[in-house]
């Protein structure tokens, strides 16, 4: 088995290209093994598993820099540097990370989980490395959705001006390799990327300067060969923006993509290499539907069906309420950013195909997009996950809030999400948008609230936000219609007050339930809203309760507990109180399954009855995140 001899990319130097095709289908079949046990970004790894192969066999990683956009793509890479026998740790909490990460190696340059960000990385690498008189190689590997985003189109602009030392690796895996990934093609490449070509291209080129006529003559054969290249090759819009542009070439044949690869690497300037890959390769389940196997739960290798229990999540309840409310009413019209199955407006796509619009991995444009939708009088809803949702705050503010326009969005995967990590984790979203003016922010407690808070959200002609959390659908108490800042009382009780937002009412119900049984009683509360406040009920709360807590699956910076921190504090509540506040401290959440996250930060429900009982049997109760007034 060569890959058992694989420790670090210096070993891919000692094997010839028949090894090299060997060696990757040995990395694809690991890739697959782990996957089907701990789940993650499938598909897109198998699509690059010869292209890594080729880049770490031609680059010297980590003096040359290799930077993958959205590194859910980078398991062959991490395979390669030295993570072989840790990668059945794939995703677990104090395992290989799902994405690129510095703190696990050195040859891995950012936490990658966002797309259309390489280019802009690789760019300053690269300036960086010329101001420093370094002459290693820089080389960022985007996909074609990455070219969706504006930053990826904003770095190559800038490159091509600056002529920055880069090679971009465009690995296009959506088309199929046709005939221009053919004999002609491939000829053509091989010529304009040879070292000899190029020196006498050079040489030419410095020839002609010497003479009078170099005005006259040396237009003529630039332009003679982008005139050739432009017949075959779908390369010009790169060659304006100042790039050499090379392909496509077949990203799975080793004998092609690795002499290329050489030969590009050793030219100067800013260059594209275009290679076609087939998502899913080499695995027939997920050649066949590679949307459905982007992003995994574990799965039966043999039969390639999926162990997770299939359970309505609150993604399709959001989806199906979407429809139904779309069917009564013609104005609404969908929009979401590359995830129409993630977000479940598949569902609406297939009812109302000329109303559903996916704009690509572009969020910034997605709520730009729905701003004129709305302006026009019709209803957009923009589903997008939190942490994708942060990538379009100034859209938020400036395009929608301050326009005052009738827009939804709907947050999913709002707080902890499994697996992916750092980069993934909706724990921001609660403080980047209470701040914004004229923006009302709801978190629904559960799969009925989700549908009641969608239909009044709809009914409103100012923007409205409301987050839930990946997790299978469910119900926790009672049903109550929803009226604007007004919170729902959900236990009465006299010892303590909980107010737990959206997803944690759940587990403050369970952990009400754990403390009656040692003698307490909780008044336990559903704000409902983060923005407005239920400043009424604020107030009753603080002039029956002397211990208040809050509850919420985020980040405790500008969260809920600190809105109602706030409050009191303008208020200037004369009452002796003490608030805690309990979620997420001033970190990034790792990676790990969301009951383990919420374990880890003590927001299970037994983790809440220990806290509450410590803090009831202090004198005080007051710890660094608490006030007292």
């Amino acid at each position: 088995m060569i890959l058992a001899k694989i420790n670090s990319p210096r070993d891919l130097k000692k094997l010839n290209l028949e090894e090299l095709k060997i060696l990757s289908q040995e990395i694809r079949n690991l890739i697959t093994k782990i996957t089907s046990l701990k789940g993650g970004h499938f598909a897109s790894s198998l699509g690059v598993v010869e292209l890594s192969v080729g880049l770490h066999y031609c680059l010297n990683t980590p003096d040359d820099a290799l930077i993958f956009d959205v590194g859910h793509q980078a398991y062959a890479h991490k395979i390669i540097t030295g993570r072989r026998d840790a990668f059945s740790t794939l995703r677990e909490y104090g395992g290989v990370s799902g994405f690129p990460n510095p703190q696990e190696s050195c040859h891995d340059l950012f936490i990658s989980g966002h797309a259309s960000t390489a280019v802009s990385w690789a760019q300053g690498i690269a300036e960086a490395k010329k101001l420093k008189k370094e002459s290693s190689k820089t080389v960022a590997v985007i996909g074609d959705g990455s070219l969706t985003g504006g930053m990826c189109f904003e770095a190559l602009n800038n490159c091509g001006h600056l002529q920055s030392e880069i090679l971009v690796i465009l690995n296009h895996n959506e088309m199929s390799i046709s005939t221009s990934v053919g004999a002609l093609s491939k000829y053509l490449t091989k010529i304009i990327s040879a070292p000899v070509y190029n020196r006498i291209r050079n040489e030419l080129e410095n020839f002609l300067k010497q003479f009078s006529l170099v005005k006259k003559i040396a237009p003529r054969v630039k332009k003679f060969e982008e005139a050739i290249k432009s017949l075959i090759i779908p390369g010009i819009f790169f060659e304006e923006l100042g790039f050499r542009y090379f392909g496509p070439i077949d990203g799975h044949n080793v004998d092609t993509l690795i002499p290329t690869l050489k030969n590009v690497l050793s030219l100067k300037g800013p260059r594209v290499l275009h290679v076609i890959t087939k998502k899913g390769k080499g695995y027939k389940f997920s050649e066949d539907n590679p949307e459905d196997f982007h992003s995994v739960p574990s799965f039966d290798i043999d039969k390639g069906v999926f162990s997770r229990e299939k359970k309505e999540t609150f993604s399709e309840v959001f989806a199906k309420k979407l429809v139904s409310l779309a069917d009564k009413d013609e104005r609404i019209v969908a929009i979401t950013a590359a995830m129409p199955k993630g977000t479940g407006l598949n569902l609406f796509r297939e009812k109302f195909p000329e109303r559903f619009f996916d704009v690509g991995i572009a969020e910034g444009h997605a709520v730009g997009f729905a701003a004129g939708l709305a302006r026009k009088e019709l209803k957009p809803v923009v589903a997008i996950y939190s942490t994708f949702l942060q990538r379009s705050f100034d859209q938020i503010i400036h395009d929608v809030a301050l326009q005052n326009l009738g827009v939804v969005f709907a947050i999913d995967r709002a707080g902890a999400v499994e697996g992916d990590g750092p980069t993934h984790q909706g724990a921001f979203d609660i403080g980047y948008l209470r701040i914004i003016p004229k923006l009302v922010v709801m978190a629904s407690k559960d799969k009925e609230e989700l549908e009641d808070m969608l239909e009044f959200a709809l009914s409103q002609d100012f923007p409205v936000s409301i987050r839930y959390p990946k997790e299978k659908a469910y119900s926790a108490g009672k049903r109550e219609k929803i009226e604007l800042g007004k919170a729902q009382i959900l236990t009465e009780g006299k010892d303590l007050c909980i107010i737990a937002l959206g997803s944690m009412v759940k587990p403050g119900l369970e952990c009400v339930s754990l403390l009656k049984q040692e003698g307490v009683d909780v008044f336990l509360v559903n704000p409902r809203f983060i923005k407005p406040l239920d400043e009424e009920l604020l107030r009753y709360i603080a002039d029956n309760f002397k211990l208040i807590i809050t509850l919420e699956e985020g980040t405790l910076n500008c969260g809920f507990g600190s809105a109602v921190w706030e409050f009191y504090g303008k208020v200037a509540i004369s009452k002796n109180i003490e608030l805690v506040r309990m979620g997420f401290p001033d970190e990034f959440i790792p990676a790990a399954k969301r009951e383990e996250i919420l374990k880890m930060y003590g927001l299970d429900s037994y983790s809440l009855m220990r806290r509450i009982k410590k803090l009831l049997a202090t004198e005080c109760g007051m710890q660094a995140t608490e006030k007292k007034w």
